[in-house]
C-alpha cells in the first residue's frame, strides 16, 4: 500500500496532467479560471523551493568562504598568510563549496518534504556541514594538501550558523506567504463530519501551512455542510472526481473516511493519475513531531506516541535554568525595577505591588506579584465592567481602571518583571501554562486540570501566540499542548519569541 502516514507539513506535490474531464469541460466561471492559475502559479512556486534552497545556501557558503580567506589574508586567524597558503585557499574554494553543496543534497537537505515547518531541515543541513568538513578535513590530511586550518575551520565556524540563517529567513518568507495566501495548497478533506471539523479547524487556524480547504467528503455524502458549516462536496468513493473537478492539489484522509484498508488503498491508487498527494491524518491532534515514530510493521504504518512529557517539566535541570535565569534577570533589570517603582508610586501614593492569587502546580494556592497598573480600588470596580458569562481571565481593551504609568508598564509587559521573584521562590517558572484564578479552576473539568501538573510560567505559547487576543479556549489548548510536549529546546525559543512579541505590543492590553 503505497499511502504514507505523514504530518500536517505540505509537501509539494509532483507536476500533474490535467485530467481529461478538465480538458474537455468548458470552463463554468472566470472565478474558477482564476483560482486553477492561481493553484498552478502556487504549485510552481512551490516547486522552485529546492532550487531557491540550493542557490541561498550557495550565497551563504561564498559568503562565509570568503569572510575565512579575508581574515586569513588579514593575519587574523594566525601569522599573516603566505602567497602559496593563500593561493592553495583560493584553489580549494569550488571544491569545497560543490562538496558542500553535495553534502546536504545527499543527506536530503533539498528534499521538497523537508520545507515549512518542523526541526528536519535544520537538522539535516547541520549534520550535512559536519559530514562535509569531516570529508574535507580527511582528504587534505591523506593528499597533503597544503589547506590552512585557520581559513577551514573558519569557514566551517562562519557557514552553519548562516546556513542555519539563511534557512530560517526563507522559511520565514514562505509562511509570510501562505498566511497572505499567495503560496499554497487546495485541500480536501475526508472523513466523518467531526474529525473534518476538528482537522479544517487546524488547517484554518495554522495558515502558515499552505492549505487552502476546499471542500470535504463524509460517508453518505451528505448534509450540504459539517456542523462547522464546512461544504460537503459529495461522497468519500467520489474522491476522485471531486479533487479533479476543484483542482484539489492534497487530500487529507482522517477517521471514519473508509471502512477497509482496502477502500483507502483503492482511493490511493485512483488519485494517482492525476498526482494528487494524499495525507492520512490520524485522529490525534496536538502531539509534538519529537513524541511520533511511524513504524511499518508488516505492512502496516504503526504510529506510536511517546507518553507525555510533564514529569521532565518538573525536574532538576528546568529548575536549575528557572533559578539561573530568574537571578541573571533580576540582576539585568534591577535599575529598571526601581524607575517603575518610584514611578507607580509618584502617579498616586498607592501601593507599588499588586498581589493576587493564582494557582500553581499541583493546585496549590501562591501571591502572584505584578506591578500595579490600575487603580488602588480596582476590585471593587470590576463589578460594573465585567460582562455577563465571561470565564476565566477578565481584561477590556479600553479599562478605564488602568493608570497613566500602567499603560506602556502593560503594553511592554513590565509589569509583569516582579513575578522573577515568584520564580526565584520556585512558585512559577520562566517558560509554562499560563497562570489561572482560583475561580477559573473551580470551573474546570477534568482535562483542564492537567495544566496544573507543572508550574505556570511568566510567559508561555499563550503569550507568543497572541496573547490577550486569543479566546479562553485558545489559551487553554496551548497550555495543554505545552504540558504534554514540554522541552527545554522548546523553552528557549518561546523565551526568544516573547522577545518579539513584547517589542511588537501584539495582543498586550
Amino acid at each position: 500500500m503505497s499511502q504514507t502516514i505523514s504530518s500536517l507539513e505540505p509537501a509539494v506535490p509532483a507536476p500533474r496532467p490535467v485530467p481529461p474531464t478538465i480538458a474537455q469541460a468548458p470552463s463554468s466561471s472566470v472565478t474558477h479560471d482564476t483560482e486553477s492559475l492561481s493553484s498552478r502559479a502556487s504549485l510552481r512556486a512551490l516547486t522552485l523551493l529546492p532550487a531557491t534552497a540550493l542557490l541561498a545556501d550557495a550565497l551563504v557558503l561564498l559568503l562565509a568562504c570568503g569572510v575565512a580567506l579575508v581574515l586569513r589574508q588579514l593575519g587574523l586567524l594566525a601569522t599573516p598568510a603566505s602567497i602559496d597558503a593563500q593561493d592553495a585557499a583560493v584553489v580549494a574554494l569550488p571544491v569545497i563549496l560543490v562538496g558542500w553543496l553535495l553534502a546536504i543534497g545527499l543527506i536530503g537537505g533539498y528534499s521538497r518534504r523537508i520545507f515549512g515547518a518542523g526541526a528536519d531541515e535544520y537538522r539535516r543541513v547541520a549534520q550535512a556541514s559536519l559530514l562535509a568538513a569531516g570529508l574535507i578535513g580527511t582528504l587534505c590530511y591523506l593528499t597533503r594538501y597544503p589547506l590552512s586550518r585557520g581559513f577551514f575551520l573558519t569557514a566551517v565556524l562562519v557557514g552553519v550558523p548562516l546556513l542555519l540563517l539563511g534557512r530560517f529567513t526563507l522559511r520565514a518568507a514562505l509562511h509570510t506567504a501562505r498566511q497572505r495566501g499567495s503560496v499554497g495548497l487546495k485541500a480536501v478533506i475526508v472523513g466523518s463530519p467531526s474529525h473534518v471539523d476538528e482537522l479544517a479547524a487546524v488547517l484554518g487556524r495554522e495558515r502558515w501551512m499552505g492549505y487552502r480547504v476546499v471542500g470535504t467528503l463524509t460517508p453518505g455524502g451528505g448534509p450540504e455542510s459539517t456542523f462547522a458549516g464546512w461544504p460537503v462536496l459529495g461522497d468519500p468513493l467520489d474522491v476522485a472526481a471531486v479533487t479533479a473537478e476543484h483542482d484539489a492539489d492534497v487530500v487529507f484522509i482522517t477517521a471514519g473516511a473508509y471502512a477497509s484498508a482496502e477502500a483507502t488503498r483503492q482511493v490511493v491508487w485512483d488519485l494517482e493519475p492525476h498526482g494528487v498527494q494524499v495525507v492520512v491524518a490520524p485522529g490525534v491532534t496536538d502531539i509534538a513531531a519529537g513524541r511520533i515514530t511511524v513504524r511499518p510493521m508488516a505492512g502496516l504504518p504503526l504510529m506510536h506516541l511517546e507518553a507525555p512529557r510533564w514529569r521532565a517539566a518538573t525536574r532538576g535541570a528546568k529548575r536549575l535554568f528557572d533559578i539561573v535565569g530568574s537571578l541573571a534577570l533580576l540582576t539585568a533589570f534591577s535599575p529598571l525595577l526601581l524607575l517603575i517603582a518610584l514611578r507607580i508610586k509618584a502617579h498616586d501614593g498607592g501601593p507599588i505591588f499588586f498581589r493576587q492569587t493564582r494557582i500553581g502546580k499541583d493546585e496549590e494556592a501562591f501571591p502572584c506579584l505584578k506591578f500595579r497598573t490600575m487603580v488602588p480600588d480596582a476590585e471593587l470596580r470590576l463589578s460594573e465592567l465585567k460582562v455577563d458569562g465571561h470565564v476565566g481571565l477578565f481584561k477590556l481593551k479600553e479599562d478605564p481602571r488602568i493608570t497613566v504609568p500602567g499603560r506602556w508598564l502593560r503594553r511592554y509587559s513590565f509589569d509583569e518583571l516582579p513575578q522573577l521573584f515568584n520564580v526565584l521562590r520556585g512558585e512559577m517558572s520562566l517558560v509554562g501554562p499560563r497562570p489561572p484564578l482560583p475561580t477559573e479552576v473551580a470551573q474546570y473539568p477534568p482535562q483542564m486540570r492537567h495544566r496544573l501538573r507543572v508550574r505556570p510560567g511568566m510567559t508561555g505559547l499563550w503569550q507568543v501566540s497572541g496573547r490577550s487576543d486569543l479566546t479562553f479556549d485558545e489559551s487553554v489548548r496551548l497550555d495543554l499542548y505545552y504540558v504534554d510536549n514540554w522541552s527545554m529546546l522548546q523553552d528557549l525559543s518561546i523565551l526568544f519569541r516573547t522577545l518579539r512579541a513584547v517589542l511588537s505590543a501584539r495582543g498586550a492590553y
